[in-house]
């Protein structure tokens, strides 16, 4: 009903509705007056009056919006640095296992170079040896002497 009213004048039986209805009657007057009004001529100008308020007024909203957390430029920045942390923290770990690789293989290199392994004969007896040689004792009359 309120289209019919803005596009065409209403007949007597829609006006007979209209004012069943206070709010339409309302706009069905304001109609009428706006219909009476002389229509404004255009400035040569209005385009770019137009855009150019549009122009200021995101310029204002970007500066407005300058410290607040924007989620969807957010989110891509966390993953990158998550991604460049966890290849960061495997490299790290990769080159500590490899060190370590290297720093005992040299260990090892040098005691295989040091001295020879005992025969199996040795190692066999060992608990007979380890039974025929004195115990290590400290030397009480030196440690007296020295105090």
């Amino acid at each position: 009903m309120s289209e019919a009213l803005w596009r065409r004048k209403l007949a007597g039986a829609e006006r007979e509705r209209l004012r069943a209805a206070p709010d339409l009657e309302l706009e069905a007057r304001l109609t009428e007056t706006l219909a009476h009004l002389a229509n404004a001529g255009m400035p040569s100008n209005f385009t770019p009056r137009v855009l150019a308020a549009v122009e200021l007024e995101e310029a204002m909203r970007a500066r407005s919006t300058g410290w607040t957390l924007n989620w969807r430029q957010l989110w891509p920045r966390v993953a990158v640095a998550a991604a460049i942390l966890i290849c960061a923290g495997i490299s790290l770990q990769r080159h500590e296992t490899t060190a370590r690789r290297v720093t005992l293989a040299q260990n090892l290199a040098r005691v295989a170079a040091a001295r020879p392994l005992p025969s199996a004969d040795a190692l066999e007896n060992l608990d007979v040896i380890r039974r025929l040689s004195p115990p290590a004792r400290a030397d009480t009359d030196l440690l007296a002497a020295l105090q």
